[in-house]
């Protein structure tokens, strides 16, 4: 099978497509042919060395969505042929492990689907330690891209309000999504108040910019203010969220029924034949994407 690896740190051009064997299909796990594989600011970082030491050839891609084609010792409630998304190793490729999964609903596309599993669980996460309730304001930072998608719709199911930050081109995209849209940079203090002159409840940093000594201003309490992208936001006194996942399935499941009833919507900034994988990794890094950016394995390239 075809599959994304790299045999040293370092830019997008160290990754290349490989033939390899198939991996198989442990105690607990399933494999799926995969049919989209979501993008991450984790798969280019740790391709940099900027995460924990990797054994080479190694290869990127946490979530998928994909039909089961191997059923490992342990596992029920699932079938060859089902369609699943869910967290999995090296899943830029044309068959991948998962370890956590859901079900795919019908109506639900595989692009979709295979775009949920890390925002589903880090925004969920993020919402729950930040600590905001109905009827509070929550600001964020960096609220078009994937996760803050994620937070800004969730956030408005659970009854919050919600101010976010992007450019000017995509405060239309966040309107869409229920937030007060504002841009990001100097001034937010000021920004924020005119919007919601009762104040700021708590805020989340998705993009790890360097504005937690800005956010804890605007909120007055580091307590209340959040990171899911800058690691430096305990020495400030804020929060800083990360794995391991907590109830993945039940979280996944939760998000395919939203998707499935029209809910929630995950915008795909734009899919990728795995052999623009590099390419793919290297618009994740540039921060501009709107949504998510998608890996299709059995797309082909237009000759």
């Amino acid at each position: 099978m075809k599959a994304i690896r790299f045999t040293r740190y370092g830019g997008p051009e160290v990754l290349t497509v490989a033939e390899v064997e198939p991996p198989r299909a442990g105690l607990g796990q399933i494999r799926i042919a995969v049919r989209a594989s979501g993008v991450n600011p984790s798969d280019w970082k740790r391709r940099q060395g900027l995460f924990e030491e990797v054994t080479f050839p190694a290869g990127v891609g946490v979530e998928a969505s994909g039909v089961v084609d191997e059923i490992g010792p342990g596992v029920t409630g699932v079938a060859l042929g089902d369609a699943v998304f869910g967290f999995g190793t090296d899943t830029a490729a044309e068959q991948a492990i998962l370890f956590h999964w859901a079900t795919k609903p019908d109506n639900v596309p595989f692009e979709v689907a295979g775009g949920l599993p890390v925002i589903s669980d880090t925004a969920t996460r993020a919402l729950d330690e930040v600590g905001i309730e109905a009827g509070e304001t929550l600001l964020v930072s960096g609220a078009a891209g994937g996760i803050g998608s994620a937070v800004v719709q969730l956030a408005r199911l659970r009854g919050i309000a919600v101010v976010g930050t992007a450019s000017a081109g995509k405060h239309d995209y966040l309107r869409g999504l229920g937030a007060i849209p504002t841009t990001y940079g100097p001034g937010l203090k000021a920004r924020v108040a005119a919007l919601v002159p009762r104040g700021i409840d708590a805020a989340l940093d998705i993009a790890g910019s360097g504005v937690i000594p800005e956010l804890i201003d605007i909120v007055g309490a580091p307590a209340r203010v959040l990171s899911v992208a800058d690691v430096s936001a305990e020495s400030y006194g804020a929060k800083f969220s990360h794995g391991p996942p907590k109830n993945p399935e039940r979280i996944f499941t939760s998000m395919a029924q939203l998707c499935s009833e029209g809910r929630f919507h995950l915008h795909i900034d734009r899919t990728f034949a795995l052999e623009q994988t590099a390419e793919a990794h290297r618009i994740s890094a540039e921060g501009r994407v709107t949504g998510k950016l998608v890996i299709c394995p059995d797309r082909r390239l237009s000759s």
